[in-house]
C-alpha cells in the first residue's frame, strides 16, 4: 500500500488524509462540484473531480471512484463512513480491481449490513436481542399481525437503514400503516432498499455500542464503549466514553458479545456494535461495518489511533494490541455540532465567520485535559444541500467527566459560527442540563426536555441581544446616516418576528444614551475591537458581541453563549406591508426536494394536518398546519427542489394563520 484513495469528503477525508501522511502513503482526494474548494482536495497529494453535485452524481457513483483510482495511480481505497461504506458491492469492486480495501471483507459486510441477517447470526451467538420480525413477506398486513404478537409499541427500522433513517416508533395499530410508509419510502431514497423489520420497542433505554477491531490473523478485541443516548431524530448528537452506566463487569458481558459476533461473521477490521441498554440487560441494535463518526471519542480514551490500526490491518498487520492490554484513561465526551436550528431544521448557505476555541487540536488525540477540534470549516465555506448538516465535531477529554463537560461548555462558549443556524447553544443546553451532568440521560432525553431547552434558550437570547441591536444598528448607519442633532431618534428592531421600538441617541463618542422598549432610561458604551468584535459595557460590566451583516439591513449576532437574528425595521411601516401575505402562505423552511404533497387546491385544512413532506439532507420532513385555513393555490409538484423562503402554497384569506410546523421523522 503506497497511495490512498479516499473515497468520502469534509472532515472524515481530512482525518483520515492526517493519519495516511503519518504513515508515509500518498493520498488521492475526490470530489464533488460543490467541494472542488473544500479543505480536502487542498490538503491530499491529489485531487480528483467526480462531477456531479448531488451525492448520486458523485461519492456514490462506484464506476467514478474507480476510475479516480486508475487515473491517480491508487492501489488502496478508504470509504470512510456514510456514502458507500458500508456498500458490499463497492468494497468487491474495489477488491476486483486489484485494489486495497480498508475495511471488512465484503461477506462480512452483507452478513451484518442487513439488520435481519445480523440479528439472525447474534442469535446463533447467543447475543440477546429483542422479539421482532424480519420476514420477507413485507406486506402491511403482516407487519400488522406481527406486531400484535410482538406488543406495541414497536419500532419500524429499514433493514440497510443506518443513522436513524428508515427508522419510525410505533405506539399503537393507527399508526402503523403511515409509519411502515414513511420508513419505506426514506429506506428507498436513502439506501436503495425499502425492506423493513419491526421489534420492540424500548422506550427509555440507553443505547451503547462497543467498539470491536480485528485483522486477518483471527484476532479480535473491543476498545471499550461509548454510550451515544443523548439523540434528535434518532440520530446521535452527543457521545461519551465511558458510560455513566456501564461497570467492568457489564462492559466485560457486552464486549464478549460484540467480538462473538464479530468473529462468526469473519469480520476484518473496524466495526461498532449497538446496544439497547436497560438497566443491566441489553439488546443488539445492529453492528455498523465501518468507522462511526464518534471514533474519536475512543481515540481519546485509549490514546490509540483508529484509522491508523484499519490502514495497518488493510496492509496485513496483526493488532497492535491484545485485549488485556488496552488502557482507558479519564473522560471524553463528543458533540457533534450541525447546521439546524432549535427545531432541528437543517440549514445550508455560506458560513461568513468561523473562529474555532484557542488550543483545539485536530484529527489527533489532543491529551488528557485537551481539546480536539474534527471539521472541514472555513469561513466562505458553503454548506450545502446535497449532504447531511454536520459541521463538526467537538471532543473534549478530561480526568473526570465533570472536567470534561466544563471544557466542551468552555469550547462551545469560543467557537464563532456566523452566517446560518447551528446548533451550537443547544449542545451547550443539553451539556448543563441537571440530568446530563447525573449521568441519567436516556435516549428520549431531547424529546422529553427539548421544548424546556428551547425555552430556556429563547429567553436568554432576547435578554442577551436587547442590547447588542441597538448599538449594531447605530454602528451600521454611522457616519453618513447620523445627523449632528442631540435629539434621540427612534429606532425599531425585529428579532423573531417580534418588533420593539427604542429611542437612541449618542451621548458622547463611544456612548449610546436613550430608553428602552419599556421606556427605561438606558446608557452604553461601544468599544470595536482590533478583531472585529464590539465591546460592550453596561452598569459595570462588559461583554463582548461577534455578528456579521446579512441581507435587508439583518444581523446574525453571537454573544454570551446565544446566536440571534436581528433586523432594523425603523424604516418599514408600523404595520409590516407583508404581514397580510405572509399570514396566506406557507413558505419552504430550507433547501430540500419535494416528496409529496397531501392536499389539493380547494382543501379544507384541520390544525396538524400534513401538508406536505419535503426531503433535505437524507431526512424526510413533515410540514403540517398549525391552525384550520383552506388551500387557495398549490405552487409547488412531487420531485421539485425548493428553496428557502420559497412559497409553496397559498391560504385561503380569512383563516387563521396557518404558519408552518415542521415535525422532523426519521
Amino acid at each position: 500500500m503506497k497511495r490512498l484513495l479516499i473515497a468520502n469528503r469534509g472532515e472524515i477525508a481530512r482525518r483520515i488524509i492526517r493519519s495516511a501522511h503519518a504513515l508515509g502513503l500518498e493520498t488521492v482526494a475526490v470530489f464533488s462540484e460543490p467541494d472542488a474548494q473544500a479543505l480536502h482536495v487542498r490538503e491530499a497529494g491529489q485531487a480528483f473531480a467526480l462531477g456531479g453535485s448531488r451525492s448520486a452524481d458523485s461519492y456514490l457513483r462506484v464506476d467514478r471512484l474507480l476510475a479516480a483510482a486508475r487515473a491517480t495511480g491508487a492501489d488502496a481505497v478508504h470509504p470512510g463512513y456514510g456514502f458507500l461504506s458500508e456498500n458490499a458491492d463497492f468494497a468487491q469492486a474495489v477488491l476486483d480491481a486489484g485494489l486495497a480495501w480498508v475495511g471488512p471483507p465484503p461477506d462480512a459486510i452483507r452478513a451484518l449490513g442487513s439488520k435481519a441477517a445480523a440479528k439472525a447470526l447474534a442469535q446463533s451467538q447467543g447475543v440477546p436481542c429483542l422479539p421482532g420480525y424480519a420476514g420477507e413477506d413485507q406486506r402491511p398486513e403482516r407487519f400488522a399481525t406481527e406486531a400484535e404478537r410482538i406488543g406495541y409499541p414497536v419500532m419500524v427500522k429499514a433493514v440497510a437503514g443506518g443513522g436513524g433513517r428508515g427508522m419510525r416508533l410505533v405506539t399503537q395499530p393507527a399508526e402503523l400503516a403511515a409509519a411502515l410508509a414513511s420508513a419505506r419510502s426514506e429506506a428507498l431514497a436513502g439506501f436503495g432498499c425499502g425492506d423493513l423489520l419491526i421489534e420492540r420497542a424500548l422506550l427509555a433505554p440507553r443505547h451503547v455500542e462497543l467498539q470491536v477491531f480485528a485483522d486477518t490473523q483471527g484476532h479480535c478485541i473491543h476498545l471499550g464503549e461509548r454510550d451515544c443516548s443523548v439523540q434528535r431524530r434518532h440520530q446521535k448528537i452527543i457521545e461519551e466514553a465511558p458510560s455513566p452506566a456501564v461497570d467492568a463487569a457489564l462492559r466485560q458481558r457486552m464486549g464478549d458479545c460484540a467480538v462473538a459476533l464479530a468473529r462468526a461473521a469473519g469480520y476484518v477490521g473496524a466495526g461498532t456494535v449497538e446496544f439497547l441498554l436497560d438497566g443491566s440487560d441489553f439488546y443488539l441494535m445492529e453492528m455498523n461495518t465501518r468507522l462511526q463518526v464518534e471514533h474519536p471519542v475512543t481515540e481519546a480514551l485509549t490514546g490509540l489511533d483508529l484509522v491508523e490500526w484499519q490502514l495497518r490491518v488493510a496492509r496485513g498487520e496483526p493488532l497492535p494490541l491484545r485485549q488485556e492490554q488496552v488502557r482507558f484513561e479519564g473522560h471524553a465526551i463528543e458533540l457533534r455540532l450541525c447546521a439546524e436550528d432549535e427545531h432541528f431544521r437543517p440549514h445550508t448557505g455560506r458560513l461568513l465567520h468561523f473562529s474555532e476555541p484557542p488550543g483545539a487540536r485536530h484529527f489527533e488525540r489532543a491529551g488528557l485535559g485537551g481539546l480536539r477540534f474534527d471539521h472541514a470549516l472555513a469561513t466562505g465555506t458553503e454548506v450545502s444541500p446535497h449532504y447531511d448538516p454536520l459541521l463538526g465535531k467537538l471532543i473534549a477529554h478530561g480526568p473526570t467527566r465533570e472536567a470534561a463537560i466544563e471544557h466542551l461548555l468552555r469550547a462551545l462558549a469560543q467557537t464563532e459560527l456566523l452566517g446560518l443556524p447551528s446548533n451550537r447553544a443547544f449542545l451547550a443546553a443539553c451539556l448543563d442540563h441537571p440530568e446530563f451532568r447525573a449521568g441519567q440521560a436516556l435516549i428520549p432525553f431531547v424529546q422529553q426536555h427539548g421544548p424546556a431547552l428551547r425555552a430556556g434558550l429563547l429567553a436568554a437570547e432576547q435578554q442577551a441581544l436587547a442590547p447588542a441591536g441597538p448599538a449594531l444598528v447605530w454602528l451600521a448607519r454611522a457616519p453618513a446616516a447620523q445627523l449632528a442633532c442631540p435629539l434621540e431618534r427612534p429606532l425599531r428592531l425585529r428579532h423573531r418576528d417580534q418588533v420593539q421600538s427604542w429611542s437612541v441617541g449618542e451621548a458622547g463618542q463611544g456612548v449610546l444614551q436613550g430608553r428602552d422598549p419599556q421606556g427605561q432610561p438606558f446608557q452604553l458604551g461601544l468599544q470595536p475591537l482590533a478583531d472585529g468584535r464590539l465591546l460592550l459595557s453596561q452598569d459595570g460590566r462588559q461583554w463582548s458581541v461577534r455578528a456579521v451583516a446579512l441581507a435587508g439591513r439583518r444581523w446574525h449576532v453571537q454573544l454570551a453563549g446565544v446566536d440571534g437574528w436581528l433586523e432594523d425595521a425603523s424604516f418599514e411601516p408600523l404595520r409590516r406591508a407583508g404581514e397580510g401575505e405572509a399570514a396566506r402562505v406557507l413558505r419552504a423552511p430550507f433547501n430540500g426536494r419535494v416528496l409529496r404533497v397531501d392536499v389539493a387546491p380547494g382543501q379544507a385544512l384541520l390544525a396538524g394536518q400534513p401538508l406536505l413532506v419535503i426531503e433535505s439532507m437524507k431526512l424526510e420532513h413533515v410540514i403540517a398546519a398549525s391552525a384550520p385555513a383552506q388551500v387557495a393555490e398549490l405552487l409547488v409538484a412531487p420531485g421539485q427542489q425548493v428553496a428557502p423562503g420559497q412559497v409553496l402554497l397559498r391560504l385561503a384569506p380569512a383563516q387563521p394563520a396557518a404558519a408552518p410546523v415542521l415535525e422532523s421523522v426519521a
